[in-house]
This record gives structure tokens, C-alpha cells and sequence, in this order.
């Protein structure tokens, strides 16, 4: 744990990315692989708010490496009850003597200590703190999300983003139904429930399991893909048929592909790109999984102006990941003010790129996972500037505190047909 928190710290991996990695080939037992999914998690959720209590009981800042050890025991404390207080500070202090020969037990000893003898006063204090500290969110993000819904719905938002994501699965009708699928998931004692939010084409399952997704009954059979709701949105809103001709321009790790799959019934040609060879290699992975046969993966390359062949474009574009932030919980702590403008010019180019192959008469679909207006209308109203041939059919987006789903949001762009 104190290994992963580190990694984190010391470079640019995604938090997903390095525990999948640590516990691909764990043998621990599925309740321990649980209990580190949310310490991991859960240290960088409340960075912040752990970063605030470390400041009232240390004289000068720690070193990165004190500091995520400190966060681990100070995590415990306040945010986790099923640990006792004394295991929490006596096993971060363990850590903190193998770390470093003994070295940093005391000064944690006593940090941990006296947080523990204090905690009462110091949990009031810090629900007095400014709204960005005690929901553990950027004070810039939290600022423009202030000015744009209001005190009431921010602090819904931040609450939201605090919390852990439910997770589900869609059924892949390709190889099950639901029902099946329920029926096997009972028998293993896997608790779930159908969703109501999902559309009978694309049945989705919530699943209430401690485990990862792989050991669930029927994944490598492919029987199900672990896929929020609100990411059904923009291929609902595409309305891809069975035998059209599909580009799925931004396609990694291949969810959206293969729903897209699904709904045609795996008949016509979808094509997934995406500028990265190796996160193409997931998309391959997961068509062969699900049993998908329909999609041909290609690398991006330049478009040609002759390319206007596709019946439908799905352009599901790279994003400040402002609408998950309850699922990706670090990104709140890599993105930086001047990303959202950023983004938003490359986001752009990428759907004036995809455009140029949209047949006439074609649909082309922008979606983001983002709750920033830069990224989401602001990018629709520019290019309809630029593209007089396409107009706006209509909008969508998800709220997660009002719709209980991941945000995001796509937008339904018709090609004039001559």
C-alpha cells in the first residue's frame, strides 16, 4: 500500500492504472484486495482534507514519502471506521520503521497519536474549513463550479465525487441475456440487481461484489462489460443500425466499440481507431472477449478528404474527466486550470477531422466525459461555426447528484445530405 501511494506520488500513472498492476497477481483474499482498493482510493480522494489534518499536528511539512504515510494512518482514523484507531496507528507506524530502518516511527507515532487523542475537535475543525479543503477537491475547480451551480448543488457534486462508484455491467446479448446472467451470478453468491436506467438493447446489471470484475462468473466467457450508464449516452444517441458502415474515432479501450457491436447485432463494419497503438491492443482484447467480429482496429491516420463513407461517427473525445471524478479519483490532482481551454482546441480539431468522413446524410456524435461548457456546447457552437453543412439535432447530458450517473454529455450532428 505504502508502495502504491508512492508511485503515485513520484510520477504520472493513471491510480487505476498501478493498482490493476498490483493486484492482477495478488493472492490475497477478496476481502483484502478490497480493503487496499480503498485505502489506495481513498488516500487520494481526501488528499487534501488529510493534507489539512497532517498541517495541525506537524511543525513543518513532511517529505512526499512521510506524508503518504501519514495520509494512510490519518485515512484510517477519520474516514474508515471498520479499522480500529489503534491497528490504524500501529500498523502505519510499522510501515513507517520498515520504510526507513526505524527512522520516521516515532515522528508518525506521535502524529498519529495525538490525531487520534484529538479526533473529535479536529473532525469539527476541519467541517469549518473552506469547501475545497473539507471535500478535498482543487480551490480553482471548486471555485468555477461555485459560480456555475450554486452552493447547494457544488457541494452535492463534491459529495458525489467522494464517495465510491457503484459498479456495473452490461450484458453482452451477443453471448447471454440478463436473466442468464443474473441466474449465474445468484448461484455464485454474487449480489445484483437489473438496472432501471438502461434501455432493454443494452441491459445493464449493478453489481454489488468486493471482488474484480475478471473473477466474476462468465467474464472470460464475455457475458458482461464493466461500463458506467451515463457512457451509453452517446452510443444510444448515435443510433447505429445493423449492416451501416460505423467509425468509432476515438475508440480505447474499446467499451463504446463493442456496445456499438452489440446494438448492430454484430452485423455491417465498425471501424475503431485511436491515436495509441498499445491502448488499440484493449480494444482487440475486448472485441475477442465479447465474441465482437464486426470491428476492424486501426491506428489514426490522417483523414482524407475522400473519406466520407461512414454511415455514422462516434467522436468520444480525450477529456478533463470532470464528470467521473468518482471513478478516476486522481485526476482532480493532475488537472490544471489552463487544461479545460487546452482540451477544448484539440477536441475541436478532432471532430472537425472525424466530420470530413460523416457520408451525406450521416449522423456524427461528440461526447465527453467532462461537466465543463468549454469542453461540451462551447466545442458544438464552434464547430457549426465552421461546418455550415452539419446542424445540431439535439443535446444531452448527465448531471451525476440529479441523474445518479456519471456526467457527460453528446451532442447529435446531422450532414446536410447534397
Amino acid at each position: 500500500m505504502f508502495d502504491l501511494l508512492c508511485k503515485w506520488e513520484r510520477g504520472d500513472r493513471a491510480a487505476d492504472d498501478l493498482l490493476h498492476v498490483a493486484l492482477q497477481g495478488s493472492a490475497l483474499p477478496a476481502r483484502d484486495r478490497a480493503l487496499v482498493t480503498e485505502l489506495f482510493y481513498g488516500c487520494l480522494r481526501q488528499r487534501d482534507a488529510l493534507d489539512w489534518l497532517i498541517a495541525q499536528k506537524a511543525e513543518r511539512k513532511p517529505q512526499p514519502d512521510i506524508a503518504a504515510l501519514a495520509r494512510l494512518g490519518l485515512y484510517q482514523l477519520f474516514f474508515l471506521d471498520r479499522v480500529p484507531a489503534h491497528a490504524a496507528v500501529n500498523s502505519t507506524v510499522e510501515l513507517a520503521k520498515r520504510a526507513s530502518s526505524g527512522r520516521l516511527g516515532g515522528f508518525l507515532n506521535g502524529l498519529l497519536r495525538n490525531a487520534q487523542r484529538d479526533r473529535p475537535a479536529l473532525a469539527a475543525a476541519l467541517q469549518r474549513q473552506p469547501l475545497a479543503v473539507r471535500c478535498s477537491h482543487p480551490d480553482w475547480l471548486v471555485t468555477r463550479w461555485l459560480a456555475r451551480y450554486g452552493e447547494a448543488d457544488t457541494r452535492a457534486l463534491l459529495d458525489w465525487n467522494n464517495r465510491p462508484p457503484k459498479i456495473f455491467a452490461r450484458v453482452n446479448t451477443l453471448r447471454t441475456t440478463a436473466d442468464a446472467l443474473l441466474a449465474k451470478w445468484r448461484v455464485a453468491g454474487v449480489g445484483a440487481e437489473l438496472a432501471g436506467i438502461a434501455s432493454r438493447a443494452l441491459p445493464m446489471i449493478e453489481v454489488r461484489a468486493a471482488d474484480s470484475a475478471e473473477r466474476l462468473p462468465g467474464f472470460a466467457e464475455g457475458e458482461f462489460y464493466i461500463q458506467d450508464p451515463s457512457t451509453l449516452l452517446a452510443v444510444e444517441l448515435l443510433g447505429a443500425q445493423p449492416g451501416e458502415r460505423v467509425l468509432d474515432a476515438c475508440a480505447a479501450p474499446g467499451g463504446k466499440t463493442t456496445c456499438l457491436a452489440q446494438l448492430m447485432q454484430d452485423r455491417g463494419e465498425i471501424v475503431a481507431e485511436d491515436s495509441s497503438a498499445d491502448r488499440l491492443k484493449q480494444v482487440v482484447v475486448n472485441c475477442s472477449r465479447l465474441g465482437v467480429v464486426c470491428v476492424t482496429v486501426r491506428q489514426t491516420r490522417p483523414a482524407d478528404s475522400s473519406e466520407t463513407w461512414f454511415d455514422r461517427v462516434l467522436v468520444d473525445v480525450p477529456c478533463s474527466n470532470t464528470g467521473v471524478l468518482r471513478r478516476r479519483v486522481d485526476a482532480r490532482w493532475r488537472l490544471r486550470p489552463d487544461d479545460i481551454a487546452r482540451l477544448a482546441a484539440e477536441q475541436l480539431k478532432l471532430l472537425q477531422t472525424a466530420a470530413r468522413r460523416v457520408k451525406h446524410g450521416g449522423v456524427l456524435v461528440y461526447s465527453t466525459c467532462s461537466l465543463e461548457p468549454e469542453e461540451n456546447r462551447g466545442v458544438v457552437e464552434a464547430f457549426l461555426k465552421s461546418s455550415a453543412e452539419f446542424t445540431l439535432d439535439r443535446c444531452a447530458e448527465t448531471f451525476p447528484p440529479r441523474d445518479g450517473l456519471d456526467g457527460s454529455f453528446a451532442a447529435r450532428l446531422i450532414r446536410a445530405a447534397h
